[in-house]
């Protein structure tokens, strides 16, 4: 990522769509179109794993596979699987902007059930190659979806405590019951991943680059913990014994506790990470580049006892280091890899992403204090091996955390943008970015068009309605794309 480029974070959930929510469909190469018109060269989505509880794609069912909601209808359509009729008989929501998650949850898995039933994959011979490459992971995953919904979305630690502990004879009598269901999950990963294969190889044809974004840690209620729980702290009864989190800081007394388990690095360590080469491996086919969400927590992490029910009573434990990071680029086989660098760095932390040579991040938002030796502030470069972002999906849309603010606490803002109002704020902070020494800049799609709070994508440590903006149909106009690519040939991008 050494060239000056430019690009977009724009979730495929957030991806126009009649059927609910973003798809791997006409307009996610329509996106592509307008990317490459825009002058960019990289699209980032945001983990495009199958989605738990609360709807977070940072906590998936499985760390491998796809997420079957972002497969598309139409074109299964084309393929004589399903009838446009079919899908529109359901309701997939009543605003065009939105993500009604229930109505996906109650629906979606009903209609694919549908093209399973039609489709002769096991005949296909690009289907048995799929499971072939996949083995690692597809079969425990296709079964843990088939238990999951056989006892009506309970995780795991709910079921009986033969399944739970993974006793053989249990293991043998619920895959001999659920054969027909577990089929139809290895159905859909097939599925996703033949439409993410090709609309990756359409982007990568046309010059545009997928930067992909995983999670540090799992999600308790996945494959990877029930199937490897070995790897994981857990007490005798599969219960987490330490959870992840980071600790209080300036945006949050409590700190935030995450909930996930955490990794036994020392059984890893036996294993040589095997978990973690599969993952990278997995990773590296999907993406061009691949952003390390919580790197920090590779050297240090904040330990909170399972117990507790804040992140106050945490307390720092060291990592593995430069043993796995030098496993990830092995097998990430040259694929970038973006250092998330957010939050408590220490200088064990620097010295590793040096080491590295992988690039941090710089966020606009947090640039704005009123120092002028702020870090974040562009003329604090120190050189250009960093990724520029007007703020992620964690943070306020840029007008929504600016115009909150009064005049009072902008006027620093104002002379440094060389600006006068608030209304100017968005488009000026971008041309910043794009004018910075940094290698790379990315800026939200809400920012792009200007949104509000309204357009937020999360709000750390809520649950219910995060993960849910759409952008409407010919909402990227023109007008956006002519300002990007002004930016881009005026900045060498």
């Amino acid at each position: 990522m050494n060239e000056r480029a430019a690009g977009v974070l724009m979730p495929i959930s957030s991806l126009p769509s009649k059927y609910g929510i973003g798809t791997l469909g006409r307009e996610a190469y329509r996106f592509v179109d307008q990317l490459i018109r825009a002058g960019q060269k990289y699209w980032q989505v945001l983990p495009v794993g199958p989605t738990s509880f609360g709807d977070s794609p940072y906590q998936s069912f499985s760390a491998f596979a796809g997420n079957p909601y972002f497969i598309d209808l139409e074109y299964l359509v084309e393929e004589g699987l399903l009838k446009t009729e079919e899908i529109e008989k359901y309701n997939w929501g009543e605003d065009p902007s939105d993500i009604d998650y229930e109505k996906l949850y109650r629906n979606r898995f009903q209609v694919l059930h549908k093209a399973f039933e039609r489709s002769r994959h096991e005949k296909n011979k690009k289907y048995h190659t799929f499971l072939k490459k996949n083995k690692y992971w597809i079969d425990d995953y296709a079964f843990y979806m088939a238990l999951k919904f056989y006892f009506d979305g309970k995780e795991w630690l709910k079921w009986e405590k033969e399944l739970r502990m993974r006793k053989k004879e249990a293991i043998e009598r619920y895959r001999s019951l659920l054969a027909v269901e577990i089929d139809f999950w290895k159905f859909c990963q097939f599925t996703f991943f033949e439409q993410w294969s090709r609309l990756k190889k359409y982007a990568n044809r046309h010059k545009v680059k997928i930067i992909g974004d995983i999670p540090l840690y799992v999600a308790l209620d996945s494959a990877d913990v029930w199937t490897h729980g070995e790897l994981f702290e857990l007490d005798e009864r599969k219960k987490p014994i330490n959870v992840a989190g980071v600790p209080p800081d300036a945006f949050s007394d409590d700190g935030q506790l995450w909930g996930n388990p955490l990794y036994n690095w020392k059984k890893m360590e036996k294993t040589k990470f095997k978990w973690w080469e599969m993952r990278m491996r997995s990773s590296a086919k999907l993406y061009d580049v691949i952003r390390i969400d919580h790197f920090i927590g590779i050297v240090n992490f904040w330990s909170i006892p399972a117990e507790e029910k804040t992140a106050i009573g945490g307390k720092w434990r060291k990592g593995p280091g430069r043993k796995l990071t030098q496993v990830i680029k092995k097998a990430a086989k040259g694929s970038d890899i973006i250092a998330e660098d957010l939050g408590v760095v220490g200088e064990n932390v620097r010295k590793l992403i040096e080491k590295t040579g992988w690039p941090g991040m710089k966020i606009l938002e947090f640039a704005f204090d009123g120092k002028s030796m702020n870090g974040y502030l562009p003329h604090n470069y120190k050189d250009g091996n960093c990724i520029v972002y007007g703020g992620t999906h964690d943070n306020e849309t840029l007008l929504g955390f600016f115009c909150s603010k009064k005049e009072s606490e902008l006027e620093f803002v104002y002379n440094y943008l060389n600006i006068s109002s608030k209304e100017e704020i968005p488009d000026a902070i971008i041309r910043l970015g794009y004018m910075s020494i940094a290698d790379t800049v990315i800026f939200q799609m809400q920012d792009i068009l200007g949104l509000d709070n309204k357009a937020r994508m999360n709000f750390p440590s809520t649950v219910g309605q995060n993960w849910r903006w759409r952008m409407l149909p010919g909402q990227f106009t023109g007008k956006h794309i002519a300002m990007l690519k002004k930016f881009c040939q005026c900045y060498n991008r």
